[in-house]
This record gives structure tokens, C-alpha cells and sequence, in this order.
């Protein structure tokens, strides 16, 4: 299982994925699902996976070698695409292609197609926009009301982000967010852990500010666990008790 977030504030967007991959308590693997694409200085893309590891690695690869646009008979890649909307069909085009492929044999050994997308950025001359793309290639985008999308195991990490995370929040403390609720799903589910990938990037910069991995280890990731924790425990106990105990005679 995997776990990752993006959110979009009005001055950038944040992307984080863990990189813990099992097939049972023995096969534990480390693999990268965070990709960042850079353009020749006119775009910055970012795509994060969730699911089947076969199936979301043959996604990244075809979007890699490009698609053949069935109308035009031009290959298409994501360095070549006119906006953001264009460049998130050709990703839901290459879901669709993998699963034509796959699909039958997956369905044959009773292996469910899963698999899905966060995949976000700016082109130049365009607005900088996240999409979620599901299994079947069609997608949602992320509005200011919900500035974020999650996939995979995102039940433990999603009620910091629904209580904290406004459009108006700063970039780094979307950052910081971001880390506590993936810290919320680490704690709860054993599939998900380090290393942590993040990226941020600032809007119409069309360059990632930060492409960092966060290792076992790593100070300010400890710190900000251990105050998360913390700051939880006090809580809990500054709030009154409910008062439902009965009186002692």
C-alpha cells in the first residue's frame, strides 16, 4: 500500500509519497512514486502513484516513450502537451492503454487493476492545477474549497488536512501539513513508512523549489513527530471531561 497527498494553495503546490511497497510482512521494497517532470523551462509536472506497482510503473514508462495521437498520427509526450488538461488526458490515455494490455491477464489471475494518479503542475501561459486520475482514466480536479487530493491509504492522514488546509495557507506550511498527515498514516498502518519524497513548487516559477527525499532519520521529520504527539496529548487534555460520570454519593 502506498499513501500520497497533493495540495494546491494559492502560492504553490506541495506533493509527498512514501515509497514502501510489500507483498506480505516478508517483501518489503522501496520504490520511488513521486516523478518529477521538468520542461525546456516552460513547464513543471509532477505525478504521484498509488496501487498496483506493475501496473502504475507501465503507466510512467509509456508516458516516457509517448502516445500516438489516433486523430493526428504525432506522438504525444508530457513535454509536448498545450495545457494541463491536455497533459492529464494523455495520462488517463495511457491508463486506458496499460489496462487494454494488462487488463485480461490481470483479470485471469484474479488481480484487480488498481492504480491511480496525482498529477499536477503548471505549463507556461497556463494556471497551476492538480488532478486525481482513477483506474479507468478519468479524472477529478482539485477546487479551492478542498485544496487537496489524496490516494491510496488516505483515511488516517485526511482529517489534519480537512481541519488545517485552506487555499490562503502558506506553501511551507502546507508542507508541514502535508508531513503530519503522513505521519497520521504511518502510525496507523504499517504499509505505509519512510522514505518520504516530497516536491514543492512555487506558482509560475516552472521550476520545483524542492525535490527532496526524506530518510529514516532525518532530524526535522523526528521533531516534527515527536511535537506532533505532543501537541495531541496536550490537547486532549486541556479539553474538559465529558460530564456524563456519575456523582459519587
Amino acid at each position: 500500500m502506498t499513501y500520497c497527498t497533493g495540495i494546491l494553495v494559492e502560492q504553490g503546490l506541495v506533493m509527498l509519497g512514501d515509497t514502501r511497497t510489500n507483498a506480505g510482512l516478508d517483501n518489503v521494497s522501496t520504490f520511488r512514486k513521486l516523478h518529477v517532470y521538468r520542461g525546456a523551462g516552460d513547464r513543471v509536472l509532477l505525478l504521484a502513484s498509488a496501487g498496483n506497482l506493475s501496473v502504475s510503473q507501465s503507466v510512467v514508462s509509456l508516458l516516457a516513450e509517448g502516445m500516438e495521437n489516433p486523430d493526428t498520427g504525432e506522438v504525444e509526450r508530457l513535454d509536448s502537451a498545450a495545457s494541463l488538461f491536455k497533459a492529464a488526458q494523455l495520462v488517463g490515455r495511457a491508463v486506458r492503454s496499460v489496462r487494454t494490455i494488462d487488463g485480461p491477464g490481470l483479470e485471469a489471475a484474479n488481480v484487480t487493476f488498481d492504480v491511480s494518479f496525482l498529477f499536477g503542475g503548471q505549463i507556461r501561459g497556463g494556471p497551476m492545477r492538480l488532478f486525481m486520475i482513477y483506474a479507468a482514466g478519468n479524472f477529478i480536479e482539485c477546487g479551492q474549497d478542498a485544496p487537496f487530493l489524496q490516494i491510496g491509504e488516505h483515511k488516517y492522514g485526511k482529517p489534519i488536512l480537512d481541519r488545517a488546509v485552506k487555499f490562503s495557507t502558506d506553501l511551507y506550511d502546507a508542507l508541514k501539513i502535508g508531513l503530519i498527515s503522513m505521519d497520521s498514516t504511518m502510525r496507523s498502518n504499517l504499509a505505509v513508512g519512510l522514505p518520504i519524497d516530497i516536491a514543492v513548487l512555487r506558482r509560475d516559477a516552472l521550476e520545483p523549489e524542492v525535490v527532496h527525499r526524506i530518510e529514516a532519520g532525518e532530524p526535522y521529520f523526528h521533531d516534527l513527530r515527536e511535537r506532533w504527539s505532543a501537541a495531541l496529548r496536550a490537547a486532549h487534555m486541556a479539553i474538559p471531561r465529558p460530564p456524563y460520570e456519575p456523582r459519587k454519593s
